[in-house]
């Protein structure tokens, strides 16, 4: 890569990225992602979480306050901003009141999380086979998503990729500007549209596929590694 190449922001997963195996807020990413907003660069987190999670981590973390959230139904620019809801929750939520339903007749209970908080996606506890859900939703107009956390359901063309278009370009940036970092499936077209793509250890082999970089250190510490990588490309505004 050249050197005259410029990365203006980072986007990261938060689970299974910036946390450590026990989903823990791994203290030296946070050190590092500090780091980056003293020099100049932007940062975005990026999650299947709900706004008022989003929020608080922001705020624990230190960053503006700008996100994508519910696996792309949502996005923030900043505390100062609303939040702008890329999909409608209708859909997906009577998708989850059937599957409850259909569930129920069988004796088996579903833990979804934090419904009344959500407005594009919703989720649940990652207890039954994923392929099962599918097939019980076929005839609705939804995606179902296994994240590695949870099971999440959304509208068809929401994930983080559009919302992270979405995001850079309300913050006058293109994606091509970000270093992009995660683990998971639901972050291919976080990596597919970033200048640099980076997959840590623990990453799925799918997400492998469309990495420039895969670190030797899984979750948090291989966050620092594939940061560190690239720093000198980091362009200080």
């Amino acid at each position: 890569m050249n050197r005259s190449f410029c990365l203006k922001g980072l986007v990261t997963d938060i689970d299974g990225t910036i946390t450590d195996p026990r989903r823990r807020i791994h203290t030296g990413a946070i050190e590092i992602l500090r780091d980056l907003m003293e020099k100049g660069v932007y940062v975005v987190l990026a999650s299947g979480n709900t706004s008022c999670f989003m929020d608080a981590v922001s705020k624990m973390i230190g960053t503006p306050g700008t996100y994508i959230g519910e696996n792309g139904g949502i996005i923030r620019n900043g505390y100062g901003q609303d939040i702008t809801l890329l999909g409608d929750g209708a859909a997906p939520r009577k998708a989850l009141c059937d599957l409850v339903e259909a569930y129920q007749r069988k004796g088996i209970s579903i833990e979804h999380y934090s419904l009344p908080y959500r407005f594009v996606d919703v989720a649940f506890a990652r207890t039954l086979p994923v392929d099962e859900v599918r097939g019980i939703l076929e005839h609705h107009p939804v995606e179902v998503l296994d994240t590695g956390f949870a099971i999440h359901i959304h509208p068809p063309g929401v994930n983080k990729g559009v919302a992270f278009s979405e995001l850079a370009r309300a913050m006058g940036l293109d994606t091509r500007d970000f270093l992009a970092v995660g683990d998971a499936e639901n972050d291919i077209e976080l990596l597919r549209r970033a200048g640099i793509g980076v997959a840590v250890a623990n990453a799925h082999p799918q997400l492998v596929l469309y990495a420039d970089h895969v670190t030797e250190r899984e979750c948090g510490d291989g966050f620092i590694e594939g940061v560190k990588k690239y720093m000198a490309y980091f362009l200080e505004r």
